[in-house]
């Protein structure tokens, strides 16, 4: 069983390292230089191929940006597959992925998103169990192929994550709410601070909340770019919600509404409770 990986950053590293025991040979596909040589030494995947490596591969991994993926996909659709082969794309958003993947290899992917990461990249931001336990949801599952679908999830029970399924639009807005506006939010706090306040005064003050809250502020801005440009319309109704709560906060502390205030943050604490 061969397995090609195409990106080979914490997400695509730490797929490589999950599945060692999985596959005969997995190939890492990068335009990075960089990136291949570390992900070669970290021992990530067992050598370094090229595009020509897809078409005799039995899994296709796709760990790059949204845009990267739909391109990716449009070359592949141009290549000879193996007939059972499956694809599986990692984008953090998937409505633009199934709507602009080609035809002719729909029933090749499987469209899904990890719900696990760090706010660290590259190869060497990657662990062996960032998959384990964690969510993988797959969207649209239903216009995969029966095979490939098989195939897909017995790879995801084999890395001991619980997935989900859901509609791509769904997927896309729940995202926007859950993850893409935590991370917009933590850079504004991050730039806030940084704007206002000198490194001395930072280093003394900041404890445990500020270092939770900016922690996300970390991300790479490259990444996080492409996912916001992608999920313009949803994270830009989240930031709204967002700012609505805050201007509510601010207009009971100017009114001195300090028992409203309080009773609206047990209605936050409620957010635990679920989690």
């Amino acid at each position: 069983m061969k397995c090609s990986i195409i990106g080979l950053g914490l997400m695509g590293g730490s797929f490589g390292l999950s599945v060692r025991d999985f596959f005969d040979e997995i190939i890492g596909i990068d335009h990075n230089e960089i990136h291949k040589k570390e992900a070669l030494t970290l021992g990530l995947v067992d050598k370094i191929g090229t595009f020509d490596d897809v078409s005799d591969s039995d899994y296709i991994i796709l760990a790059i940006p949204v845009r990267g993926i739909i391109a990716v996909l449009k070359e592949i659709s141009k290549i000879k597959l193996k007939k059972d082969a499956v694809i599986i794309d990692f984008g953090s958003t998937k409505e633009t992925i199934v709507n602009e993947c080609p035809k002719n290899i729909r029933k090749h992917l499987v469209a899904s998103h990890p719900m696990a990461g760090t706010e660290y990249s590259g190869p060497n931001a990657a662990i062996s169990d960032l998959y384990t336990n964690k969510v993988m949801v797959v969207c649209n599952i239903e216009k995969s192929g029966e095979i490939q679908k098989q195939k897909a999830l017995k790879l995801f029970e084999k890395l001991k994550m619980n997935i989900k399924f859901m509609d791509a639009k769904e997927h896309d807005r729940h995202a926007a709410f859950i993850s893409h506006m935590p991370h917009i939010v933590s850079f504004s706090l991050a730039n806030a601070v940084v704007k206002q306040e000198d490194k001395n005064n930072i280093l003394t003050l900041a404890a445990g909340g500020f270092k939770d809250m900016s922690r996300l502020a970390k991300s790479n801005p490259h990444m996080w770019n492409d996912i916001f440009k992608e999920n313009k319309k949803n994270l830009l109704d989240s930031i709204e919600a967002f700012k609505d709560e805050l201007k509510k906060a601010k207009e009971m502390i100017e009114n001195n509404k300090w028992e409203e205030l309080e009773k609206w943050m047990e209605i936050g604490n409620t957010l635990h409770k679920i989690m």
